[in-house]
């Protein structure tokens, strides 16, 4: 079980876009996250008739290392960290390590 997962709602620690909060659209499994608006690139290309596709300079979301994002807490207002713990019933769930809270109690 991964400790960030996709649609989780994440704060960014380090780098150019430090600070700022951003879905997470895909997990990769090198422990990389592509996170909605966060390290924005230009991308420079060819039109494709075939596919439909114009050419151009299109902003597009490039990975970023999951040791650089915190799962936001909403009732701390703030990034947190994550850990698991075992329920009476044996389900695994992630929890906020501050505060004890279950994340996701599906």
């Amino acid at each position: 079980m991964l400790k960030i997962k996709t649609g989780d709602e994440v704060v960014v620690t380090t780098g150019k876009d430090r600070g700022r909060r951003g879905n997470v659209l895909r997990v990769m499994p090198v422990g990389r996250l592509v996170v909605e608006g966060i390290n924005m690139v230009k991308r420079h290309t060819k039109p494709n008739p075939k596919a439909g596709q114009p050419g151009g300079i299109i902003d597009k979301e490039m990975p970023i290392d999951a040791s650089n994002v915190m799962l936001w807490n909403a009732d701390a207002g703030k990034g947190d960290r994550v850990g698991f713990k075992f329920l009476d019933d044996g389900r695994k769930v992630r929890v906020f390590r501050s505060s004890g809270e279950v994340i996701d109690a599906t």
